[in-house]
């Protein structure tokens, strides 16, 4: 009897569970759209331009050592 069970067990093979117990709960209502965010203001309006800085920018003093000590690459002629 027991290999009648089994050999019908291996026949059937894997199958999804059906019982209502097994089964995800369909959702009633769908959640709200997320909200749009809203952009960040800084107190200035949109068409007024930013005055440049007064200490001027701000400029490291090794960025031409940087540059000077870069090798340079020569294009070859064919």
């Amino acid at each position: 009897m027991e290999e009648r069970d089994q050999e019908v067990c291996c026949e059937a093979g894997c199958s999804t569970p059906r019982r209502v117990e097994c089964r995800i709960p369909v959702a009633m209502v769908p959640p709200p759209p997320p909200k749009k965010k809203k952009p960040l203001s800084l107190g200035k309006k949109k068409n007024e331009k930013r005055e440049p800085s007064k200490n001027g920018y701000f400029q490291p003093p090794d960025i031409e050592l940087f540059f000077a000590m870069a090798p340079r690459r020569h294009a070859c002629a064919l």
